[in-house]
């Protein structure tokens, strides 16, 4: 008999891949997406079961991979953050012509917000773009039951189907009791079919009619149909949610007595909306509002958009979170009553975000500065983002920019025949997920610059998930492992060398090297190689303590706190001077070689 567990949305929608019976997993690691993939790795090993689990390199590869194993008649599901759906997104609109045989979820984690992204990206425009239901759950729980629901989807109709759930659904925790868990008895078997599987545009046309068959259908299908969540009294309002803006609005309709005089309707399927709810609330309602973060991809689906106010018509903020707060004024305001006064958020800002203390990113980029002061920076996804703090990053795009662009700035300056310094910095995961294609283009096109790749041997902003080069992937299983200077090399690349960031000095030496090199020879690379500081999983060797503290020459001039800024580096405002955080401090002894007037020393331990 199963038992009640505290779950977050992640580990719930885990939870429920595995009590369906899904076979093959792969995902690329993405906040809010992350702890799918390692929910999934925890119950395989819990209930022993015969499943293949992956770390992707990158979320088209991972797609890829569980489509595959659909094609082959089994379940199959990928999880990605929305922006990594972007780097699926090509194997996936032509999944969708295609089809499936055996039922495929693409979970597609959302953040408005955003909390943790480059946009607010609604993947439910890609769903749209793609041809492809999507599902949206309110709560953790309905995350878990959706994703059984998801499957059943996919199968009556052999497509696939997009499970969105968001940053709230992700993160949230909820008391669950989960259904029982049985060993999948599927066998894989790959039905030749050439003129479906492996389509010319010939076919493509007829597969693109069949493709809006089934969603006529799918605009059909009673399981996933909107239902009334309240026995509201006939009225001439009515609200259309989805996701937890519908879990908000349920909080809000009972707070403000509204419970019994204005229907809630629930939408869980919101494209393609069924045809038949649309005719009723229609007929039904005089006014409608739609309630659905972030875009109105439900709103887009009205024919009769005057009755209806939401972000089209500029009733519902088109930007950020639909708020308990930002819901609860909109529906008073729809109902015609007052909303109750909610106190004002404080005006007073935390502290910035920052690297680690003993991160040897912040080292990395110290020594970047001093070898390129007056140099262009290029970076990219990943906690090493933070270097714009420490002015190490100049530009960040997407997964693998940094390569991409700090060819094009020395394209773009060569022709005007000044060319300044440029060293891009990528993270090693980020460098195996993207950076691979754009260094042979840089290097094919003799683009001179440095780039550092920051090695720290895991995926770090994400949870500490391997990388392609450690030997071990989800759920700690054995991998084979990637030579990455032997791959940076079979890119092209002359100069590549290894340098530990918290040997300082050192590294600062190494980065003027790549530097001198960049401005006459051509591309270099530096791979900065020392281990995460806060990754209790690294199994190898860690660089030698060095406990420092601050002599009385110390004038407080605060460069140590600027130009280095370590938080355990404290200006202390009556002593006007520095002090060290012995609290937070990890003995890296980086400091020791910052400070100009050689203030911090070495001690004994």
């Amino acid at each position: 008999m199963s038992e009640r567990m505290l779950l977050l949305g992640n580990e719930a929608m885990a939870h429920g891949l595995v009590e369906a019976g899904c076979n093959v997993v792969a995902s690329y690691p993405g906040t809010p997406a992350s702890e799918i993939l390692s929910g999934v790795a925890q119950w395989q090993a819990r209930y022993r079961l015969p499943m293949h689990v992956e770390w992707a390199v990158n979320e088209k590869v991972a797609l890829e991979i569980a489509y595959a194993a659909s094609q082959a008649g089994l379940r199959a599901a990928t999880a990605m953050k929305q922006v990594g759906l972007n780097v699926a997104s090509d194997p996936f609109m032509s999944a969708a012509y295609l089809g499936v045989k055996g039922g495929f979820l693409v979970i597609s984690a959302d953040d408005p917000g955003p909390h943790s992204s480059q946009t607010e990206q609604d993947s439910r425009l890609m769903a749209l773009s793609a041809k492809v239901p999507v599902l949206d759950p309110d709560s953790p729980e309905q995350a878990r039951e959706l994703v059984k629901i998801g499957f059943e989807l996919s199968e009556a109709f052999e497509i696939p189907v997009m499970l969105r759930p968001t940053t709230r659904v992700c993160h949230a925790n909820q008391d669950i009791l989960p259904g029982p868990v049985t060993p999948s008895d599927r066998t894989a078997v790959f039905e030749k079919n050439p003129s479906r599987w492996a389509a010319t545009p010939k076919f493509r046309h007829r597969l693109h009619l069949e493709l809006e068959e089934k969603l006529a259908k799918i605009a059909a299908w009673e399981p996933t149909a909107p239902r009334l969540l309240n026995p509201a009294a006939p009225a001439r309002r009515a609200i259309v949610a989805s996701g937890v803006a519908a879990a908000h609005a349920r909080d809000v309709l009972h707070d403000l007595g509204l419970w019994e005089t204005l229907p809630l309707w629930q939408v869980v399927q919101p494209y393609p909306l069924h045809s038949s709810f649309v005719a009723t609330i229609l007929e039904q309602y005089d006014e409608i509002l739609v309630l659905e973060e972030t875009t109105g991809v439900m709103e887009l689906q009205f024919a009769d958009r005057y009755r209806v106010k939401g972000k089209r018509s500029g009733f519902v903020p088109e930007v950020g979170e639909l708020s308990p707060e930002l819901i609860e004024g909109l529906i008073a305001s729809f109902a015609g009553i007052d909303a109750p006064e909610t106190p004002a958020p404080s005006a007073e800002g935390g502290r910035r975000p920052t690297l680690c203390p003993g991160c040897p990113h912040r080292a990395s980029f110290y020594a970047i500065k001093r070898a390129a002061p007056k140099g262009i920076f290029p970076s990219d996804i990943g906690c090493y983002t933070l270097g714009i703090n420490l002015g190490g990053v100049d530009t960040v795009l997407c997964m693998g920019a940094a390569v991409s662009q700090a060819a094009g700035f020395y394209h773009a300056h060569k022709l005007g025949g000044v060319v300044p310094d440029i060293v891009a910095t990528i993270g090693d995961s980020t460098f195996f997920h993207a950076g691979i294609p754009p260094l042979i283009d840089a290097v094919v096109q003799d683009a001179r610059f440095v780039l550092v790749i920051l090695d720290n041997a895991t995926t770090a902003m994400t949870g500490n998930q391997p990388t392609p080069a450690l030997g071990w992937g989800a759920g700690g299983v054995p991998t084979a492992t990637v030579d990455m200077e032997g791959l940076v090399k079979a890119c092209g690349v002359k100069f590549c060398k290894v340098g530990r960031p918290g040997n300082l000095s050192a590294f600062t030496d190494l980065m003027k090297e790549a530097v001198a090199f960049a401005r006459t020879e051509g591309l270099a690379v530096v791979i900065a190689r020392q281990p995460c500081v806060v990754d209790r999983t690294f199994k190898g060797d860690r660089p030698p303590r060095r406990k420092a503290a601050i002599s009385d020459a110390c004038n407080g001039c605060r460069y140590c706190t600027t130009q280095f800024e370590c938080p355990a580096l404290v200006y202390d405002e009556e002593e006007k001077r520095v002090v060290i955080d012995t609290l937070i401090c990890t003995d890296c002894g980086v400091c020791i070689d910052v400070c100009p007037r050689l203030a911090i020393e070495e001690v004994g331990q």
